[in-house]
């Protein structure tokens, strides 16, 4: 029974996962595309995908490395970018911190927005599920976007390879970030980090080998993180005052 209820978990996250081919697939696409515009062949541009898999830092690290900058600026951008992957590990540790090293290792590699935002929805509302059924339902989540993933860079990068220089793709990638960022920006804290990283990264073009990204994304951070705990006080605060004037009240 147990075999069959983890089967059934993994073909559930499969299921849940298709709507994302619809972001992913297209990702993928222009991913291959740029990446052959700047000068990557087919192979290469798959190789990208493979050892990075993961869309923003990818189109990071490309961006830097059109512009010739340095190769650790590049990693450093690309890592600060992908931080978040840190704390999406930090939170599904208690759910799946018990599953053998490997499994844990390939969930690491396989670990996305999407894959992460059903698999903690999953985990939260049904608390009784064992770890090899957890273990099984994020298995599902990937099981078709990541391959989505590098067929799209495949095909992006025969597509981009006939494109002419002259058609300006590289105008698609900031127009890419604002598609991945906006859906994000649910928050005040998420508001107030986005702004200040805007308002700190005008003045910070000025900075050599494009390090106005890492300032401006730190700057963004601890704004954000300042807001959160503000936030997190204030309502504190509010809790004990509603308390207090509900026990007077009775």
């Amino acid at each position: 029974m147990a075999i069959t209820t983890t089967k059934s978990l993994f073909w559930k996250g499969l299921r849940d996962s298709l709507p994302f081919l619809l972001v992913a697939s297209p990702f993928g696409l222009l991913f291959g595309v740029l990446a052959a515009e700047a000068g990557l062949n087919v192979l290469e541009a798959l190789a990208f995908s493979l050892a990075v898999f993961a869309g923003a830092a990818q189109f990071t690290a490309l961006q830097l490395l059109q512009e010739n900058t340095p190769l650790l600026i590049v990693l450093v951008s690309a890592l600060a970018v992908n931080l978040r992957m840190g704390m999406y590990s930090a939170s599904l540790t208690p759910y799946l911190g018990d599953a053998p090293m490997w499994q844990r290792a390939c969930a690491a590699y396989m670990t996305v927005d999407q894959s992460y935002a059903l698999s903690i929805v999953k985990f939260e509302t049904e608390p009784e599920m064992t770890t090899p059924q957890r273990m099984a339902y994020f298995f599902g989540t990937t099981s078709v976007i990541a391959p989505s993933w590098m067929i799209a860079t495949v095909v992006g990068a025969l597509v981009g390879a006939q494109i002419p220089a002259s058609w300006g793709l590289d105008f698609v990638l900031p127009l890419a970030f604002l598609a991945m960022i906006g859906p994000m920006l649910r928050t005040p804290a998420h508001m107030v980090a986005c702004f200040v990283a805007i308002v700190a990264a005008l003045p910070a073009t000025l900075m050599p080998h494009n390090l106005g990204l890492i300032v401006a994304g730190l700057a963004g951070m601890m704004a954000g993180a300042q807001t959160e705990l503000w936030l997190e006080r204030k309502a504190a605060r509010r809790t004990p005052s509603r308390s207090a004037s509900q026990e007077t009240s009775s």
